[in-house]
């Protein structure tokens, strides 16, 4: 398939480079650095919403889906990035947040004022007849989900922020307003489309509480009802376009729903984003919270997903990082003793496994979770309520702060460090954001000296030259060993072993004599194993975060 042997690059527009002095990172700043998505070899770069929004969840909350927020540039940076990125070979992925909508959008607005042709367009509900709200469930960023509307008796849903209103999808009129967007960015040279929490839009139009040890979530995620919209959105809008990327993120979805997403016979959706594999360091559902990763969860799900996404027919976008993920380094890897090692292995594990690489900015140097004093340094709207949420249950103030450090959005939202300099070369004034790390980890220093982004192009360059790596079967290989993560890539008689360990001891592996007699294609370390006699009898020993791929004799 076309966008097998693609590699997308995320770049987090407020985040990335200020081209106008203000902090904020914007279009003409990606423009400026075009050249540098260029050298990396990607084929696709995914942008954030850059769209009109007041921002209360960092542009995921849309007012205006037709129009650049001003503070992000005009719709002449929009069309001359596409333009750029073009010419270069690079398609454009553009973010669709069709859940939800700001309560700024006219939508709602006109919905507040009394017109009922869109009060339909959401899911506004009177109180249960015991005076409660319509249902019982929980907003995903703290409190409940529903919220008086305006004036009247009646509340609206959001399963988001309190300024996110979810849209009815029941209703012909707003999926029919919903696919003209998706239109209009397409007509402008956008080929690619990350759908935001697509698996939530198939909310049931008679609402029911969560009974008691219920998980609410489940009531209104991955319903049958989701499956007939995606393929709707196909038809309608990017499903008759040659070389169009989707992928749908879908929260707490299953192996069986993603394999039906993805499955082309089906006509919906490339690939998805699932977060399975994030949850491992969760106090058992609990994402505010502060524990070390639990290493043979993470393999069973990677191998579960893997094999299971490959029996169905299906395709998984493979990835360790996006904007709302603490830095994968910092929950996987040592960034004190193993920085560059760890940062390669993690990149070996996603680039040469089953799957669409996502490289999300910043990742190719190696870059971390800042490190912060204070509550105030943190922006992000689910992370001050978390914090606040914490303390309501009588977690201290210096563990609530230390959770909100493991876990917050921020730490992915720091600003791109370009080099060395106070603001690390993103703005010539304070960030939105600040960086704390740039004096160690930057651009310029990685051209000059590093071997993070060499890395990160060698596994962009290998995708696009060996099949095995973009077409090639799945198989787990030592699925029991307790620090390697192994699997083994097959392609028409050619095989490739890949192994990844994700400590900071020395770990055995076995290895079988067709890899034993084979020949290192890929090594994070300078000075690569020689299989014929590092091997004693067939025994490879993984250094620390070391990441092996081997060509079978």
């Amino acid at each position: 398939m076309s966008f097998h042997d693609k590699v997308i690059y995320q770049v987090y527009p407020k985040s990335f480079y200020d081209s106008s002095g203000n902090g904020i990172g914007d279009l003409r700043g990606i423009i400026e650095k075009v050249p540098y998505i260029a050298s990396l070899g990607v084929d696709m770069v995914w942008l954030n919403p850059f769209f009109v929004s007041p921002q209360n969840d960092n542009g995921y909350d849309i007012a205006n889906y037709y129009e650049v927020d001003p503070e992000m540039g005009t719709m002449a940076d929009a069309e001359e990035l596409i333009a750029a990125l073009g010419r270069e070979g690079i398609g454009v992925m553009f973010d669709m947040v069709l859940n939800h909508v700001s309560t700024e959008h006219e939508w709602f607005q006109r919905a507040l004022a009394g017109e009922k042709e869109y009060q339909d367009f959401f899911y506004l509900r009177p109180a249960q007849a015991d005076g409660s709200l319509p249902t019982n469930w929980e907003s995903k960023f703290g409190g409940p989900c529903w919220s008086q509307f305006g004036n009247t008796d009646l509340y609206y849903m959001h399963l988001y922020d309190v300024t996110q209103a979810d849209l009815n999808w029941h209703n012909p009129r707003v999926r029919e307003e919903l696919f003209k967007v998706v239109n209009f960015w397409k007509d402008k040279g956008v080929r690619g489309f990350r759908f935001d929490v697509l698996n939530v839009i198939g909310k049931a139009e008679e609402l029911r509480d969560a009974t008691p040890g219920e998980n609410d979530k489940l009531i209104y995620t991955d319903t049958e009802r989701v499956h007939p919209w995606v393929q709707e959105l196909h038809r309608a809008t990017f499903g008759d376009t040659e070389g169009t990327v989707t992928v749908g993120e879908m929260s707490s979805t299953t192996i069986d729903s993603s394999v039906h997403y993805t499955n082309p016979a089906n006509e919906e959706l490339d690939m998805v984003f699932s977060f399975h594999h994030l949850k491992v360091d969760y106090d058992g559902a609990e994402k505010w919270s502060a524990v070390p990763f639990d290493f043979m969860a993470l393999k069973g799900l990677l191998t579960d997903w893997a094999v299971g996404i490959q029996a169905g027919g299906g395709w998984q976008a493979s990835f360790w990082n996006n904007h709302d993920q603490p830095r994968a380094i910092n929950r996987f890897g040592d960034v004190e003793r193993y920085h560059a090692e760890s940062a390669t292995m993690l990149a070996a594990a996603v680039h040469l496994t089953r799957g669409t690489p996502y490289i999300y900015q910043g990742e190719e140097i190696g870059m971390v979770d800042p490190v912060y004093s204070s509550m105030a340094n943190y922006v992000d709207v689910e992370s001050h309520n978390a914090f606040d949420i914490l303390r309501a249950r009588g977690v201290s103030e210096d563990e609530a702060f230390r959770i909100v450090t493991k876990k917050s959005r921020d730490n992915s939202r720091t600003p791109m460090q370009w080099d060395a300099s106070e603001f690390a070369g993103f703005s010539q004034v304070k960030p939105w954001l600040m960086p704390t790390s740039q004096t160690e980890i930057n651009v310029e220093r990685e051209e000059a000296e590093g071997v993070i982004l060499p890395f990160y192009r060698e596994l962009v360059r290998l995708r696009h030259e060996m099949p095995l790596i973009a077409e090639g079967s799945y198989e787990p290989f030592a699925r029991e060993h307790e620090s390697v993560y192994g699997f083994v890539r097959e392609h028409e008689g050619q095989r490739l072993l890949v192994l990844c360990n994700f400590y900071g001891e020395d770990a055995a592996v076995h290895l079988p004599a067709e890899f034993a007699a084979g020949s290192v294609l890929l090594c994070n370390y300078k000075n690569e194993p020689a299989l014929d006699a590092a091997t004693d009898a067939g025994t490879l020993t993984l250094r620390p975060y070391e990441a092996v791929a081997v060509l079978a004799g």
